[in-house]
């Protein structure tokens, strides 16, 4: 399938060979960096030679799959477990190739009918709903844990109690909601990009939700940007390079998009026991390892580690400020600064509920012997992060509303579409 652009040259082809190059690209790029977190992180150790089940399960729960963990101690023993995290820098990676790809082939157009646009996605998710598939049938695996050469394993080898662990994919919901995770970033790469052609009867919407998309994402990189600076500091200066790195090609956004709204004031509720821990900064682990569920903000953070958190406050309105502007300068010129605030609040809310979705974590393990509940730290674990969702929706429609008219005002001066007389 092809065309030709204004300039007489044609588009480039976006039939079935374009869009296995797209899936599979997109599937090596995560399938890498998931790879590389994970040897960083130390999962090579593995037992069983299960590396490459747990990197297929870490892509398949990075476009919101679901991967459950199960447990089998026998009828004197009990297991149980539970898992939702999704590692967001593989998130990144996927959406980032998988938008550039679906665009590329649309370049130099001004009109696309939609027959040719709902083709070529479809193409896409076809394929991709098989790649999907693929992995979520191959990641899955089970351990048998050790109960040690104490009390316990001799109590374990007295009853013949073989604790045995896994994971597994839940294959129907991890399909759908992968064609679904296909379909947003397909969607926001067409509100994303002002080359990319749209039908002509949503051609009037691209003045205001174009400029609005585009800024939101550059808001996002923006922050993981800072985020990997500050961890590269980090690394060179504090060592634990390993352990950095790890999370950095796991879940740098899932540190970085939750301290953006914190930044402005949000309030995250956590809690850590166990051997496990969050992949956050030693501290924030530190704040939320206590006995009951508690609060991460700006508040109890300089309580815990002084008053140097306070910049996050300082450097998201910085950001907010100066995406507000870009957001401006990209629209029309007759478009009003209360309308700019509106359309700033409204991006910057969908933006922050996408994070409060996307970036919650809650993992679980636990094992008894003979009804004698969790067996200590070694063989037991929670972490849990979860937003106050309704009042940090709030106050990303105010700072939408504060930050998006200083925007406007601030972009006057600045020579955009539609402005004469320069």
């Amino acid at each position: 399938m092809s065309s030709r652009t204004p300039s007489g040259r044609p588009a480039a082809r976006h039939g079935w060979a374009q869009a296995l190059a797209t899936v599979l690209g997109a599937m090596a790029a995560m399938g890498a960096v998931a790879a590389l977190g994970l040897w960083a992180a130390g999962a090579t150790d593995l037992p069983g030679g299960s590396f490459p089940q747990v990197v297929a399960a870490t892509v398949v729960t990075a476009v919101g799959g679901t991967v459950e963990l199960s447990g089998d101690a026998g009828e004197l023993a009990g297991a149980e477990g539970g898992l939702t995290v999704v590692p967001l820098s593989v998130t990144l990676t996927g959406a980032l190739v998988v938008g550039r790809c679906f665009l590329r082939p649309l370049r130099h157009r001004a009109v696309a009918g939609a027959p040719e646009l709902a083709g070529w996605a479809a193409r896409i998710a076809a394929l991709w709903l098989l790649a999907v598939l693929g992995l979520a049938l191959a990641a899955r695996h089970t351990y048998e844990l050790s109960l040690g050469d104490g009390p316990l394993g001799d109590l374990g080898e007295l009853f013949g109690i073989r604790p045995v662990v896994g994971f597994s994919t839940d294959v129907p919901p991890t399909v759908l909601i992968g064609l679904l995770w296909l379909a947003g970033v397909l969607l926001v790469a067409l509100m994303v990009s002002r080359g990319a052609p749209l039908p002509a009867g949503l051609l009037r919407f691209q003045t205001s939700v174009r400029p609005a998309a585009h800024a939101m994402v550059l808001l996002l990189l923006a922050a993981v940007a800072i985020g990997l600076v500050v961890a590269l500091v980090v690394a060179a200066t504090r060592g634990h390079p390993a352990e950095t790195f790890a999370v950095i090609l796991l879940g740098l956004p899932n540190v970085v998009w939750p301290a953006l709204t914190i930044g402005f004031g949000a309030t995250w509720d956590g809690r850590v026991e166990g051997p496990f821990g969050l992949p956050m900064p030693h501290v924030l682990d530190e704040v939320l390892r206590t006995p009951d569920v508690s609060a991460l903000n700006l508040g109890t953070l300089t309580e815990h580690d002084g008053g140097k958190w306070w910049w996050l406050l300082v450097v998201t309105a910085v950001l907010l400020l100066a995406t507000a502007f870009l957001m401006a300068a990209r629209s029309p010129a007759g478009v009003r600064a209360w309308r700019h605030a509106v359309h700033m609040a409204v991006a910057l809310a969908l933006t922050v509920l996408m994070i409060c979705l996307m970036a919650r974590i809650s993992a679980r393990f636990g094992l008894s012997v003979l009804g004698i509940g969790d067996l200590g730290e070694g063989f037991s674990g929670r972490v849990l992060l979860r937003p106050r969702l309704w009042s940090t929706l709030g106050l990303a429609l105010l700072w939408g509303l504060v930050t998006g008219f200083a925007g406007a005002l601030s972009a006057r001066g600045v020579r955009r579409r539609g402005r004469t007389g320069h």
